[in-house]
This record gives C-alpha cells, sequence and structure tokens, in this order.
C-alpha cells in the first residue's frame, strides 16, 4: 500500500544500521516507495527527497545512523553485479534466458540479497522511478553524496573502484564472447586481422592505474580513456561485420542474441566511463540508474526478447520468401497464360487427392490417424505439384507478399508508390489466373474420376448421406467463412516454415557438406553429389512449405477437436474437387439442389479469404522487416484505392 507524505518520520525511525540483512534493504524499499508514491508528479518526488535529506541533515544522530547504514551496505552488497551485469543474460544462451525471465515473471524475488542487481529490480520496477532520478537537481544529488560519503571518508574511491571492477568485468565477458570460435568465424577477415579484442584487458587496466594513482596527470588520464574508448569502437565494428555473415549465410537467433549481448557490453562500458570521468558524477550515476529502471523492465519482458532477437530472422526469412516470390508474379499476358497452365497442371493433381481423401475417410481412422494420413496425402500431392513446376493458387500469396514489401525499400523515391500499385495490380491477376485454374480444373476433374469410379464399381465414391454432409460442410451460409479465415493462416504459417528451414539449411552449410563431404561424395560420386547439393538448394523452401502445409491441413482439425475447437479447414481447391466428388453422387438432379448452390456460391469467398489472410498476414511482417512505418503504409493504401477507382479492371485483364 503507497505510503503518504507523514510517513517520513516513522520510515526515519526505522532506520537502523544493525538491523538484519533482509530488513535494512526493506528500509531502503519502503523509503523509494514513499518517492515513487507521489506518481505521477515528478516535482512532488523530488519535493519528498529534499525533505528526506533536510529531515536528515538537520539531525545529527540521524546523520551517523545513515552514514553507519551505507558503510554496512556497501560492505556487504556488490555494486559491481548492478553495474556491469544488471540487465544481461547470466550465460549467453536464448532459452536460457527465456527461462530465466520466465522464473522472474512467476516467481518473487526477496530483499534479503547481497546482490545489488536482484535488490534493485525489486526496489524501482516502475518507470516513474526513471523520471524523478533524472530531475534531481545537480545540488540536492551533492547533499545527497554528502549525506552518504562526508568528506573525510572514502566514498568517492569506493564509487571509483566500483566503476573500474565493473569495467573490467564487462570487458571480461566481450574477450571472451569475441574470442568465441561462433562469432569469431564469422568476422571479416580485416576484422580478425585488426585483432579488437587481443589488447582490451590491457588498455582497461591502463586507465585503472591512472584513476587510482596518486600522481596521475590530466593528460595521461585522457589518453588512457582515449585508447579504451578507441578500442571499444574497433571492437564493435568487428562485430558489426558478423551481421554480414547473416546476411550472406543465414541467420540463428542463439548467435544474434549473442552479439546483441555483446554490443550492449560496449555500450555498458562507455556509461561507465561517463560516470567515472564525469565533472558533475552525482548527475551521471543518476543517469546511469534511471537507464537502469528501463533496462529493468525490459528484462522482465518476454516479448522484448523474442521481437528483438528474431527480428533478423524475420527479415531473412522475408527476404528468401521473396527471391521464391517473384516466380508467381505475371507481368504480361504470356505469363499470365502461363500462370493458368500451371495453375490447371495443379488442379488436375488435386482431384486425385481429393479422390485418395475420401478413400482414407472410408477406412474410418482415429482422428489423429485420420487427419495424419490425410496430411501426409496432401504434403505428397503439394510436393508432386511442386516438382512438376505446377501450382497451387492458395499457396502463392504468403510468398509474393514479402517480394510485394521488398520493392518498398526505396518508398521515398519518385514513383515508388506507383510502381508497388502496379505489382499490386500484377499480382491480384496471377491470382485471379491462378485460381481459376485450379477450380475450373479441379471440379470437372474430380466429378470425372468419381464418375469414373461409379462406372467401374457400381456405385459412387460417397453415399447419398456422406454426399450431403459435404455439401452442408461447404456451404456459405455455414462457418466455412471463419475456417477459409483459419486455413489462410496455415498458409502463411506454412511460408514462416519455407523461410525458417532455408534459413537452417544455409546456416548449417547443408548443400556444400552434401557438395564435398567425403563420405557423400564417396556414395554418391562428385557429379551426382554436385546435383544433388543444388537440388536441394533450390527446393528445400518448396518440401518444407508444401509438407508442412500438408501436414496441418490434415492434423490442424484433429488437434483443434481435440480441445474441442471444432475448426475445419476451407482450402479453395481441396473443396472445389470434393464438390464435384459429391456432385458425382447425385448426378444432373444436383443442380436443382439448393445445398450444391450454396456450397458453389462459397467458392469464389473461400478462395479470396484464404488468399486476403495468408497476403495480409505474411506483408504485415515483410513490413516491420523492411521498417515500413504507419505513415508510408498509409500512402500505399491511399494509392491502392486511388487505382481501383480509376483502373478497376487492371486488377483482372492482364
Amino acid at each position: 500500500m503507497p505510503r503518504k507524505a507523514h510517513d517520513l518520520p516513522r520510515l526515519l525511525a526505522e532506520l537502523n544500521p544493525e538491523a538484519e540483512l533482509a530488513e535494512r534493504h526493506l528500509w531502503l524499499i519502503h523509503v523509494l516507495e514513499w518517492i515513487g508514491a507521489a506518481e505521477p508528479s515528478v516535482e512532488v518526488a523530488v519535493g519528498r527527497v529534499d525533505a528526506l535529506v533536510q529531515a536528515i541533515e538537520s539531525n545529527s544522530e540521524l546523520r551517523q545512523r545513515l552514514h553507519a547504514w551505507w558503510l554496512v551496505f556497501i560492505d556487504r552488497v556488490d555494486i559491481t553485479t548492478l553495474l556491469a551485469d544488471f540487465g544481461f543474460a547470466p550465460r549467453t544462451a536464448m532459452i536460457t534466458e527465456l527461462s530465466e525471465r520466465l522464473r522472474h515473471k512467476l516467481l518473487p524475488g526477496t530483499p534479503e540479497t547481497i546482490d545489488a542487481s536482484e535488490l534493485f529490480s525489486i526496489s524501482m520496477p516502475r518507470e516513474f522511478d526513471a523520471r524523478w532520478l533524472v530531475a534531481l537537481p545537480d545540488a540536492l544529488l551533492q547533499r545527497l553524496a554528502a549525506l552518504l560519503a562526508p568528506a573525510d571518508s572514502q566514498g568517492a574511491s569506493f564509487w571509483q573502484h566500483a566503476l573500474l571492477n565493473a569495467i573490467t568485468y564487462c570487458a571480461g565477458q566481450i574477450l571472451a564472447n569475441g574470442f568465441a570460435p561462433e562469432l569469431r568465424l564469422r568476422m571479416s577477415d580485416e576484422a580478425r586481422d585488426q585483432r579488437a579484442f587481443h589488447d582490451l584487458i590491457r588498455d582497461v587496466e591502463s586507465l585503472r592505474v591512472e584513476v587510482l594513482h596518486g600522481l596521475r596527470t590530466t593528460e595521461r588520464l585522457d589518453a588512457a580513456e582515449k585508447r579504451l574508448r578507441e578500442r571499444l569502437d574497433a571492437c564493435r565494428a568487428a562485430i558489426g561485420t558478423v551481421y554480414n555473415h547473416f546476411g550472406d549465410d543465414g541467420i540463428s537467433v542463439g548467435l544474434v542474441f549473442r552479439v546483441r549481448q555483446l554490443r550492449t557490453r560496449i555500450v555498458r562500458i562507455r556509461q561507465l566511463l561517463d560516470c567515472l570521468t564525469s565533472t558533475h558524477p552525482e548527475q551521471d550515476a543518476m543517469r546511469l540508474l534511471a537507464g537502469f529502471v528501463s533496462v529493468g523492465r525490459e528484462r522482465r519482458s518476454l516479448r522484448s526478447l523474442i521481437a528483438n532477437n528474431t527480428s533478423l530472422l524475420a527479415a531473412k526469412v522475408t527476404e528468401r520468401s521473396a527471391e521464391t516470390g517473384e516466380h508467381y508474379i505475371t507481368r504480361n499476358g504470356k505469363e499470365y497464360l502461363q500462370m493458368l497452365r500451371q495453375a490447371a497442371g495443379g488442379g488436375l493433381v488435386m482431384s486425385v487427392t481429393t479422390m485418395v481423401k475420401f478413400g482414407l475417410a472410408a477406412l474410418a481412422f482415429s482422428a489423429f490417424w485420420g487427419g495424419f494420413w490425410a496430411g501426409i496425402n496432401y504434403a505428397i500431392s503439394f510436393v508432386l505439384i511442386q516438382l512438376l513446376h505446377f501450382t497451387v493458387a492458395t499457396k502463392q500469396p504468403a510468398m509474393t507478399a514479402p517480394a510485394m514489401a521488398a520493392k518498398l525499400k526505396d518508398i521515398n523515391e519518385q514513383g515508388a508508390v506507383d510502381s508497388f500499385v502496379d505489382e499490386v495490380a500484377n499480382l491480384t491477376r496471377t491470382q485471379v489466373a491462378a485460381i481459376l485454374g485450379n477450380v475450373l480444373i479441379v471440379f470437372p476433374a474430380a466429378l470425372g474420376l468419381a464418375l469414373l469410379y461409379r462406372y467401374a464399381f457400381g456405385s459412387p465414391p460417397l453415399d447419398t448421406a456422406h454426399a450431403t454432409q459435404v455439401l452442408d460442410a461447404l456451404s456459405l451460409l455455414g462457418p466455412s467463412l471463419l475456417f477459409a479465415a483459419f486455413t489462410g493462416v496455415l498458409l502463411f504459417l506454412s511460408s514462416l516454415i519455407a523461410g525458417g528451414v532455408e534459413n537452417w539449411f544455409v546456416l548449417n552449410r547443408l548443400d556444400s557438406a552434401m557438395r564435398y563431404n567425403p563420405a557423400i561424395t564417396r556414395l554418391l560420386g562428385n557429379q551426382r553429389a554436385k546435383r544433388w547439393s543444388i537440388f536441394w538448394r533450390n527446393n528445400i523452401s518448396g518440401f518444407a512449405a508444401n509438407i508442412s502445409l500438408g501436414l496441418m491441413l490434415g492434423l490442424a482439425p484433429a488437434i483443434a477437436g481435440f480441445f474441442g475447437l471444432g475448426l475445419e479447414v476451407r482450402h479453395v481447391t481441396l473443396s472445389s474437387g470434393q464438390l464435384g466428388v459429391a456432385g458425382a453422387t447425385f448426378g444432373w438432379s444436383v443442380i436443382h439442389d439448393d445445398a450444391f448452390w450454396w456450397a458453389v456460391a462459397m467458392l469464389p469467398f473461400n478462395g479470396a479469404i484464404n488468399v486476403m489472410v495468408s497476403f495480409y498476414l505474411a506483408f504485415r511482417m515483410a513490413l516491420r522487416a523492411h521498417n515500413i512505418n504507419g505513415v508510408e503504409r498509409s500512402r500505399i493504401y491511399a494509392a491502392i484505392r486511388h487505382r481501383l477507382r480509376k483502373r478497376p479492371l487492371s486488377f483482372f485483364k492482364p
């Protein structure tokens, strides 16, 4: 419960330097709570600090007790952990840090600790604490410092020692990570030749000597500080070359996390140097502590950890998807007809897939195994379509969206937005062609196969009850619109999996291993190993997308059913094929059935929602990866609306 202003006498009465460790720290926590209870008024908080200082200054016995409390505090509590390690992971591993943050969220801390980092987290958890810390005037800070460290004490020397120790510990961590082979081998040749990390500790020790030596000169101290700052710049530049390696050879979230930690430690040393060499150390100390408040809040955030360390991976995934997506955008009549032919081939394969789906359903597997074998059926069909260079319309949007967003990198250049709208029109036409090619072939092909089955075996693949159930399930009057949106999410997820698997493939240099590994070349021969490495490098993304999509389409309803969600998938090509098979059961009489036409009416909505949801999700992720802000997005959307009003046919006619 917040403490009121009249609690100050009670707080001062509780000050006891001889109390137990937890009680001494609780007194500090209560004082900071009392100051922070002034939120949101920074002026009131500063006034409370002034009242506290004034009350202690006017009472010699209180001054002695506070000084004694402070001496016990700095003797028992390790300040270096706060200065050097606060905000950093105890171990440079992403998963370990994730579990550590979960632990901090779920388990309460205790003031019975000698770790200044843990005590700081408990004492100053709110952003308001940072605001009143930086608002404290210099005169008030000097009065407070005089109370804690009188002129005849060694308080200034303690602060210098604490800062130097923290700088040394940070430098040691930088050195250890800079020499780690995971990072060192990913630096550029020039960065390794410059040996930026080798003399870091020597420069830190040189600064320590100049700060603590009684006969130091200003010139020698300035020179030592300059050398260390230049060394830190060199280390940061060397670490920066690792990002170039990520761009060429894949990204590891764990390595990104280590690089971010290393760069942040370099920044921390700079902050500590500013405090050490400042002409106003009290103000710089408060700025440092205020920064720690924000660091502490971010340190407790799972979302921040995941967002910061996966942003590069997201950018790389969208970049790889963009490379693939370029092949799915048609820009002239010839390419448009080619897309129609590829989509027709995809529709033909999917008609067989539909028949196999109903055959598997007739085997009456349990929910999981039925979903699993249905997923295998879809995955095999999608992979076959890929190998035959056919296409399935709904798989394109999640790939083409990053390709579209990649064209917005130079959005501020003249004509960039109009050029992008042209690409939107090209993409829309492509999608229309692909969906028409799929649907106009898969329906008659599935119908023909079902009629052939009826001729061969004397009965249709579906009896009247099951065919009626299929028509009702695909009806526009039911929840199919929701299921179509859910399928769009699965389409987007398959594109993420594709980009992630391709990134993993490149990161681990598996194409090179296939081509040059002695065991593989002995088994396959040099030429065949080379062909296999090229084949897998070119197709790994497609295989990952197709297999993951197929399994998700099959298993997602079974898993959702286990949790009682009742979700189904509505893939426009599969739905069209199912409609054809169901139509074979009724014959020509089906055209007089309202349920049939409601199912037919659902098809355009099904295709549109599949495409729009997957494209929207992929496009939003790509915009974030390319740092396209809200104002620029508004310009884009306005330009698209303008094209729709002025030239609507450009979105459909090649």
